[in-house]
């Protein structure tokens, strides 16, 4: 490649989307990455696309609406390049009401889902008529949106690499920079940045997950319990996860806290009882003080760009995270959120 518009740092979903969004307009591209592709968290197994609740609306939640609706073209256009499957599918999500104080919050929520998301998605509740994948419901109701959807992180990661390849842009584990830089380089990005601007703009966040060998029934719904994520995926597989883990020794070794996912599951999902562990996996995912993406403009670093802090939530955000990092990079049009910019997460 002679000349480079655009070096990507990161090889995870929001390097990898930004890199996406910008070959399609036709920008030359380099993203670079040591460790390959979706080596960090990125690299992991559940995969749920959930949104938040339709309640207290705010910049965050308007953008992470907008991008789980773009997301459907967005990975069928890269898979149409690739010819590898990401995984994604939008089959809605299925949560326990536990109690009459829940089930009164979410008829409530009905009705500011229907304000909110419009014709575009449901929130409603129904009764419990699925029990072989459903959790399990003390009050008999469970929570229906069709809003939520499912991809295999490690898949979709594949997918935009296969994509980016065939437009002329192989991953590469080491390059010089060129043209516009934008570092999408997770948490270890943040403690650069940190050091950097002399003051913590984020931190990193261990997460633990385990796949199990089950196969739910075609298109299953996910299922959300007790703050676990439950993700059956096409391939026979369902995905459990995860912990947060503030405080860790290792990155990415598991221990007995995976057990203990496995041990929830099946307290919600008796069906997983004796399902085989196929995978365990842990990593490090990136979260900004401010706990929404980090987009923009690196501080006194000219021609640099941040597309950070991801954390939990950087799979269902990436389509419109990739599109508004374009926007900036390649035509200076700068649509980022005033709550999703570096200087959000700094103190005063």
């Amino acid at each position: 490649m002679a000349t480079v518009d655009v070096t990507i740092r990161g090889a995870g979903i929001f390097g990898l989307s930004v890199a996406w969004a910008c070959v399609r307009r036709g920008a030359r591209v380099r993203v670079v990455d040591p460790g390959g592709v979706g080596a960090g968290a990125s690299g992991g197994v559940v995969g749920a696309l959930a949104p938040h609740v339709p309640e207290n609306w705010n910049v965050k939640k308007a953008f992470q609406l907008e991008s789980l609706l773009m997301a459907g073209p967005f990975w069928a256009g890269v898979e149409a390049v690739s010819g590898v499957s990401s995984g994604y599918a939008r089959t809605g999500r299925l949560q326990p009401v536990v109690d009459e104080a829940g089930l009164a919050l979410a008829r409530a929520r009905t009705e500011t889902a229907a304000g909110l998301w419009k014709d575009q998605a449901v929130w409603e509740v129904i009764g419990a008529e699925e029990p072989a994948w459903a959790p399990l419901s003390p009050t008999g109701y469970l929570i229906r949106d069709t809003l939520s959807a499912l991809i295999h992180p490690r898949r979709a990661c594949e997918s935009l690499a296969a994509a980016l390849d065939a437009r002329g842009c192989p991953v590469l584990e080491e390059a010089e920079e060129a043209g516009q830089v934008v570092h999408a380089t997770g948490w270890a990005g943040l403690t650069e940045l940190s050091e950097a601007l002399s003051s913590p703009v984020g931190v990193g966040v261990k997460g633990q997950a385990v796949l199990l060998r089950h196969a739910a029934p075609p298109d299953a719904r996910q299922l959300f319990a007790d703050d676990l994520h439950i993700v059956p995926h096409a391939d026979g597989t369902v995905a459990v996860g995860s912990t947060t883990e503030r405080e860790f020794d290792a990155p990415d070794t598991v221990d007995g806290a995976s057990d203990a996912l496995i041990e929830r599951a099946i307290e919600h999902v008796p069906i997983l009882h004796g399902a085989a562990v196929v995978s365990r996996w842990a990593g490090v995912r990136p979260r900004a003080r401010s706990r929404a993406p980090m987009l923009g403009p690196w501080p006194g670093r000219a021609g640099h760009f941040i597309a950070n802090g991801g954390f939990k939530i950087g799979f269902g955000m990436a389509p419109k995270v990739a599109e508004i990092m374009a926007d900036l990079v390649l035509e200076g049009r700068d649509g980022i959120p005033d709550d999703f910019r570096v200087e959000a997460n700094l103190p005063g």
